[in-house]
């Protein structure tokens, strides 16, 4: 079966790429966004060009780095735990690898789409690197076996849904642990920063505090369910705050890094620059494109 997504690459179980699609129940289209496709493919070194498509692909580097060519600008070089939406496209698209690298990627579909995508921190018009949680990897692992398990199928629609939403919810902070719900402990100290919208800066020990356990407890136990650091975790949700207020375009670049609680301006713009990849002022400007928040109308793959 020729790849939904790689140019000129078989897609079978008994091959390195392996792909599903999903026949979305009445309920799920209601909802007005779900998951169309997923995959997980193995690529060699070389060039990869990618297929035209008429959904926006969350691209998700497992293993490995790749660099990914695309009409709107610079190569965005991507490693591993790395992400990026594909805006809906026509051609022009590939992944170039110095080696073997192994993706993952869901499309989403559905008139809401695009809300997704922008809650997930990205823009419409153009990839923007980003940093997944690791509960996130999880998820698209998850997201993807469902979908080759079901492929073609309305079986999995609700699972689908549910996974779907718990990469959202993930992304924005809410208690989602790498298997199961967070404990009572960590999930405390999860909804407190998340109370104070991240402008708070806890410190390792008034998180602790706030968990009411001793400090190297507290930090271990926090990498064991949520899958990183309490204060890498604390950094992620901060940049995506700040993506969110400088989408809104009411709030100057000093303004943004205070709602965070970072009030020297270049300690803000260098933090977020390491993260998101481009300055604060080269995202608001981006942000303004018309193609940021409008949804190209594409002619569908035929």
């Amino acid at each position: 079966m020729r790849s939904w997504l790689f140019v000129g690459l078989e897609a079978s179980p008994d091959t390195l790429v392996v792909e599903g699609w999903h026949k979305p129940g009445s309920l799920t289209v209601a909802s007005g966004a779900w998951i169309h496709a997923a995959g997980s493919a193995l690529l060699e070194a070389g060039t990869q060009p990618l297929c035209p498509h008429d959904q926006f692909i969350w691209l998700v580097v497992d293993e490995g780095s790749v660099s990914l060519s695309h009409p709107g600008g610079e190569p965005l070089l991507l490693d591993k735990n790395d992400t990026c939406f594909l805006p809906v496209s026509v051609d022009d698209f590939s992944l170039q690898m110095d080696a073997p690298a192994r993706v993952l990627w869901v499309a989403l579909e559905g008139p809401l789409a695009p809300m997704v995508v922008r809650k997930m921190g990205a823009l419409l018009h153009t990839p923007l690197r980003q940093a997944a949680l690791p509960s996130q990897m999880y998820l698209a692992r998850q997201i993807v076996q469902v979908m080759v398990r079901h492929s073609g199928t309305s079986n999995a629609t609700y699972q689908l849904q549910h996974l779907m939403y718990g990469m959202l919810a993930s992304h924005w902070g809410q208690p989602v642990a790498m298997d199961a719900m967070l404990s009572h402990e960590i999930a405390k100290v999860v909804d407190t920063l998340r109370a104070g919208e991240y402008k708070d800066n806890f410190s390792l020990a008034e998180m602790a505090q706030i968990s009411r356990m001793p400090m190297e407890t507290f930090r271990k136990r926090f990498v064991s369910e949520v899958g990183m650091p309490p204060l890498s975790y604390v950094l992620h949700c901060k940049m995506e705050r700040a993506k969110e207020l400088l989408r809104e375009q009411t709030y100057t670049v000093r303004q943004v890094g205070a709602e965070i609680g970072m009030q020297d301006p270049y300690h803000f713009s260098k933090q977020f620059k390491n993260i998101v990849g481009i300055s604060p002022s080269a995202f608001v400007r981006q942000a303004s494109h018309p193609d940021a928040t409008i949804r190209k109308e594409n002619k569908k793959k035929t």
